[in-house]
């Protein structure tokens, strides 16, 4: 469904029943990500939740009115939270999207039931190991050229978007197929104007270490342990800085264990959710 949301058409879905405890997820990847990622990874939870997915404001096929800041997405967050009708709910998102998912959480920790993150990272501190990690891979080799257009928001269109993209997702997964990476490349929406405002204007400022300490709610950090980009390292930085927040590492997976351990990754999720108490209905 098309809804409007701060002025900003928004492709948005939702699953399971209205009246559910509520779960909003946030896709990565501004510029390349969609809501099909988080779609896949947490329509099954509506047995219990009322799950609601969406592309962001400038990526997938929502509206692309800028900015494309973090204080307009999370504001698109909470907005989203007031059509659905809830006061709190459990916000969730990975890769770039745990970026978002930690702010919103900073800027409206009563709103939180739960959160859930997935291959994230508080700081852009990561970048300089993630360009050791991609120039050093023996899967692929990589196009200095690209890796730097794509990893500093200089691509000059979608279709250079696309050619940085293919050359740099290779490194993702814990084990690599072409295929699947070929999918993935036609499965993209690609956005350039939006990814280059993001990793250009949005990253280089990005560290919210030391607002950490205002997320109130329980908080589930998840990681595969061969991720390139956003690696082990960056989600015990998290770990160690919400109050009441708990590391997974899947030894099989790189970037996505979601994908590449799913049945592990949603029990863990599930139980932890269930644990905290945020797939009951919340209290009047």
């Amino acid at each position: 469904m098309r809804l409007t949301i701060n002025d900003n058409e928004l492709e948005v879905e939702t699953f399971g029943d209205a009246d559910a405890p509520v779960l909003i997820a946030h896709h990565g990847a501004p510029g390349l990500g969609s809501r099909a990622e988080p779609r896949a990874t947490f329509a099954p939870f509506a047995d219990t939740f009322r799950v609601i997915v969406f592309d962001a404001r400038g990526s997938g096929v929502s509206e692309g009115n800028g900015p494309f800041t973090h204080e307009q997405w999370v504001a698109d967050v909470d907005a989203l939270r007031a059509w659905a009708g809830v006061e709190t709910f459990v916000m969730a998102g990975g890769s770039y999207g745990g970026f978002i998912s930690m702010e919103y959480a900073i800027r409206h920790p009563e709103r939180v039931r739960a959160l859930v993150l997935r291959d994230t990272s508080a700081d852009h501190e990561n970048e300089k190991a993630a360009e050791q990690n991609a120039l050093s891979s023996t899967r692929v080799t990589i196009d200095r050229a690209k890796l730097d257009r794509i990893n500093s928001g200089t691509v000059r269109d979608d279709a250079d978007l696309r050619d940085c993209w293919r050359e740099i997702l290779p490194l993702y997964d814990h084990v690599y197929d072409p295929a699947a990476v070929e999918a993935k490349v036609e499965a993209t929406y690609y956005r350039y104007a939006t990814h280059n405002f993001a990793f250009a204007v949005n990253q280089p400022n990005y560290d919210i270490k030391a607002q950490l300490s205002r997320i109130t709610s329980p908080t589930l950090v998840t990681v595969g342990r061969s991720d390139w980009i956003t690696p082990v390292a960056s989600s015990q930085t998290i770990v160690d800085l919400i109050p009441d927040s708990r590391l997974v590492v899947f030894e099989n997976s790189g970037h996505s264990p979601q994908i590449e351990e799913a049945d592990l990754w949603r029990a863990t999720v599930r139980e932890f959710l269930s644990e905290v108490g945020a797939d009951r209905p919340a209290k009047a």
